[in-house]
């Protein structure tokens, strides 16, 4: 990202740089996921206007919200492990800054060009799981436990699908580095047609539906809720969390489900990018400095667009009990997920 500026700027400047565009990258969409799904959308599906009393049409109401949780005292059970406890919620957070730091902005709009980009995010998606646990075995509460647990259960059971539904995206791109994958969908053609590009959507349908499901599962919503199955556990590994504490892991459910788009908007919607046709460009050297600027509005508008998918599912379908959210997984959607790998490979050296 600093090295699309023309000014020389010294590491420590460029450490700066990249903390505040890290906290807004990750806290802005969060927000505005927030605001538009949670307070006015799932209202507007159940014929109500949703908060409207704070700013105008309600848009002050998560301020409002994050005043009130920040002035609730941090309370930790007698019999917690009080390091660990307060650790927890941090953990989850930390999960979700060190995914954004691999997700492309622009052609020189990213805080790291990983070469093994995918590998890497499949990787550091997976320290989540280890806050939600920690967080359900430290509560010293057997509802927190007992949601730790199947939280822990659900994630490794769901982060398969999800690494093999990607794979076809790497096989396709030949490549894991996420800027050379939005290359390959935006200088691609379609029968010979470049004015579209190539979205791995339409070749990877079958990949992008196991993503979503799997992301779905990953952020715990429903239908995939039941580590904090509130008619059962109690909001599961949260129950002890109060104040502050309780609202970091609010924060990081909705800050990933943002980032989580991001990057799939990136694998199957072309991500930043548009169809390089419609400005003769060749290739990534060959694209205008201004699509840093213009490259995060269009990456934020299909993050949006995602999130509205996940949301939707979320406000709209009931909860699966254990046994089938485990079963859809190990029986359904790897087997298919493995099936669409075959088919991928197999046409790829075909043609």
């Amino acid at each position: 990202m600093i090295s699309a500026l023309a000014v020389e700027i010294p590491y420590w400047g460029q450490s700066i740089f990249r903390v505040i565009g890290g906290l807004v990258a990750v806290l802005l969409p969060a927000g505005g996921i927030v605001y538009l799904f949670l307070f006015k959308m799932m209202s507007f599906m159940q014929s109500r206007l949703g908060p409207m009393e704070a700013g105008p049409y309600g848009s002050m109401q998560l301020l409002a919200e994050v005043g009130k949780w920040m002035q609730k005292e941090d309370i930790a059970p007698d019999n917690a492990d009080k390091a660990i406890f307060k650790i927890a919620p941090l953990v989850v957070l930390l999960s979700t800054f060190l995914l954004i730091v691999v997700v492309p902005f622009g052609p020189d709009a990213v805080f790291a060009d990983f070469d093994t980009g995918v590998f890497y995010f499949l990787a550091v998606g997976s320290i989540s799981v280890l806050g939600i646990l920690i967080a359900g075995w430290s509560s010293a509460n057997k509802y927190s436990l007992l949601g730790g647990l199947r939280a822990a259960g659900q994630l490794i059971a769901y982060e398969l699908p999800m690494v093999l539904a990607t794979l076809g995206v790497v096989i396709q791109a030949e490549s894991m580095n996420l800027n050379r994958i939005i290359e390959v969908q935006n200088t691609g053609e379609i029968f010979g047609f470049g004015g579209l590009g190539n979205p791995f959507i339409l070749t990877q349908f079958v990949g992008f539906l196991i993503f979503m499901i799997a992301v779905q599962a990953e952020l715990t919503q429903a239908p995939f809720d039941m580590p904090i199955a509130e008619s059962e556990l109690v909001s599961g590994y949260m129950t002890e969390y109060t104040g502050f504490r309780f609202l970091i892991f609010f924060i990081a459910e909705f800050a990933t489900a943002g980032v989580f788009a991001f990057i799939a908007s990136v694998l199957f919607l072309g991500g930043w990018g548009v169809p390089f046709d419609w400005f003769g460009w060749s290739n990534i050297d060959d694209v205008d400095w201004w699509m840093n600027l213009v490259g995060p509005v269009i990456l934020a508008t299909k993050m949006f667009a995602l999130v509205g998918i996940i949301m939707w599912v979320r406000f709209s379908y009931p909860r699966f009990r254990e046994d089938q959210l485990q079963t859809f997984a190990w029986k359904f959607l790897i087997p298919i997920s493995l099936a669409n790998i075959a088919v991928t490979a197999i046409l790829k050296v075909a043609i």
